[in-house]
C-alpha cells in the first residue's frame, strides 16, 4: 500500500520532510543502493559482522554495485560462497521499479519509476552529438507551484532518498548497457554506441532538473551526489553535473560547498511583478537576493560559469526591455554567467503560450551583443511530454488498468 503520511510541512514555503535515509521493503531487507562505505560498514556491523570483516566486505559490496553495476550478491565472486546468501537474506542492491518507458522520435527516453512504497516519479535521458544528459528527479512531487511548469502543479508527497536518486542513474547504465561486459541491449542505435566521451560513455552528464527542488532535498541529493562523483563510486567528475535551484537562497552557499557542482538559477523573469506571479518562490527570496548569493556562490568563474534557466513566455517575459535588464542585472552583480533560452513547452490547462521563434531569436541576439551567452535550447521529448518543464507523472494521467492493458498488450 502507498505510504502517504511522510512529510511534515511546518512552515509555508520551506518543507522540511521527516528524515528518511532508506525506504522501508515489505520483505523486511535492507536496500544498499545509495549507502555510503561508512554507512555499509555500520550495516554490516549491525547484522554481526566483526569490525574487520564488515570493513572488507563493506569494500568489496561497494565495487560490486558501482563499478559493476551487480544487483545479485551471487554474482560477486571474490566474496566467499557461504557469505554470499547471508547478505541475500539480509540485504537487497536494488533499483526504482519501471512502471513505463518511452521513446520519443528525437531519441529522447523517458521512464515513469516507483519507489518501494508506492511513489510514481519521472526520469529523462537526452542524447545529443556529443554528451548523454540524464534529468534526475529529487522529490516525488514538487512544492514550489511555477506557474508555467507542469510538475508544479502536482502536491509534493515526499522527498526521495539518496538510494532512490542513485538508483536512477544506475537504472539509466543498465538500459544503456554502460556496465563492464554489459550489452548494449535496447538501444536501437547500439553500433553508434560509444561516441560521446573518449571512454565510450553514453551517459557523460548529470542534472539535478526533474521532478522537484533540489535544495529542499538537500541531504540526500548531497548523499548521492556524493557517491555519483565518488573515484570508488560511480566517479562521475562534478564538472559534468549540474544542480539546478528555483532559488532557495538559504542552502545555495551549502550546495557550493558542500557538494561543488555546477550551479543552474530557474531565473525566468527579471522584475518582481512577473518572477512574483510565475515563480512563487521569489516572493520569499526576492530577485536582489537571489542574484546576491549567486556572486557569492563558491567555484562560480569565467570557467564554471552560473547558468540562468529563462523560459520564454510569450508576452510575458519576452520583450526587448526584458532582455536589457537581464544583461543590466548580470552585469551588475558581475556574475559569470550563461543564459540557456527555453521556448515554452505546452502542456493541457497552461496558462501561458510559446514565444514566437522570432522572438526568442531577438532576445537572444541582445544578451549575445552583450557579451553574455545565451544559446536557444532546442526542445526535446516533447512527445512523450520529456521536455523542460512537462514532467508530471504518467501515473495522473493513466489509470493502472490501462498502463496494464498496455504492457499486456506489448507482451
Amino acid at each position: 500500500m502507498t505510504d502517504t503520511a511522510l512529510m511534515s510541512i511546518p512552515g509555508p514555503v520551506d518543507p522540511v520532510p521527516v528524515a528518511r535515509d532508506i525506504t522501508p521493503r515489505a520483505d523486511g531487507r535492507v536496500d544498499l543502493m545509495g549507502v555510503s562505505m561508512k554507512r555499509l560498514i555500520e550495516l554490516f556491523g549491525n547484522a554481526g559482522l566483526d569490525p574487520k570483516q564488515a570493513k572488507l566486505r563493506a569494500k568489496q559490496v561497494y565495487h560490486w554495485i558501482y563499478h559493476r553495476g551487480v544487483t545479485d550478491f551471487d554474482a560477486m565472486t571474490d566474496i566467499a560462497k557461504t557469505m554470499r546468501p547471508w547478505l541475500a537474506e539480509r540485504f537487497v542492491i536494488g533499483r526504482p521499479e519501471v512502471v513505463e518507458a518511452q521513446h520519443s522520435t528525437d531519441g529522447t527516453r523517458k521512464w515513469l519509476l516507483r519507489t518501494a512504497d508506492g511513489h510514481d516519479f519521472e526520469m529523462v535521458f537526452i542524447p545529443d552529438a556529443d554528451r548523454g544528459t540524464l534529468c534526475v528527479s529529487s522529490q516525488v512531487g514538487c512544492t514550489l507551484n511555477c506557474r508555467f511548469c507542469h510538475t508544479g502543479t502536482m502536491k509534493l508527497v515526499r522527498n526521495l532518498t539518496a538510494g532512490e536518486i542513485v538508483g536512477q542513474v544506475m537504472l539509466a547504465r543498465d538500459a544503456l548497457g554502460e556496465w563492464p561486459k554489459g550489452s548494449m541491449a535496447g538501444l536501437d542505435d547500439a553500433e553508434d554506441a560509444g561516441h560521446y566521451s573518449s571512454d565510450g560513455r553514453l551517459l557523460t552528464n548529470i542534472v539535478m532538473m526533474g521532478m522537484g527542488e533540489p535544495l529542499y532535498n538537500f541531504d540526500n541529493v548531497k548523499a548521492a551526489l556524493r557517491i555519483v562523483m565518488d573515484g570508488d563510486g560511480l566517479a562521475l567528475s562534478k564538472r559534468r553535473i549540474t544542480l539546478s535551484t528555483s532559488g532557495v537562497v538559504p542552502m545555495m552557499a551549502r550546495a557550493g560547498e558542500e557538494i561543488g557542482v555546477n550551479l543552474a538559477v530557474s531565473l525566468h523573469a527579471v522584475t518582481k511583478e512577473i518572477r512574483d506571479e510565475i515563480v512563487p518562490l521569489n516572493k520569499k527570496y526576492g530577485i536582489d537576493e537571489l542574484l546576491t548569493a549567486c556572486a557569492a556562490y563558491p567555484g562560480a568563474s569565467n570557467a564554471r560559469r552560473i547558468t540562468f534557466e529563462y523560459v520564454m513566455l510569450k508576452d510575458k517575459n519576452d520583450s526587448d526591455e526584458d532582455a536589457r535588464e537581464l544583461v543590466r542585472l548580470i552585469k551588475q552583480y558581475g556574475l559569470p554567467a550563461k543564459v540557456n533560452l527555453i521556448p515554452f513547452n505546452p502542456w493541457p490547462g497552461a496558462a501561458y503560450e510559446t514565444s514566437t521563434p522570432e522572438r526568442v531569436r531577438r532576445f537572444s541576439e541582445i544578451v549575445f551583443e552583450a557579451g553574455i551567452s545565451a544559446p536557444v535550447r532546442t526542445p526535446r521529448g516533447r512527445d512523450i511530454d520529456a521536455a523542460c518543464g512537462q514532467l508530471r507523472t504518467a501515473a495522473e494521467k493513466k489509470s493502472r488498468a490501462e498502463r496494464d492493458r498496455e504492457a499486456a498488450a506489448a507482451a
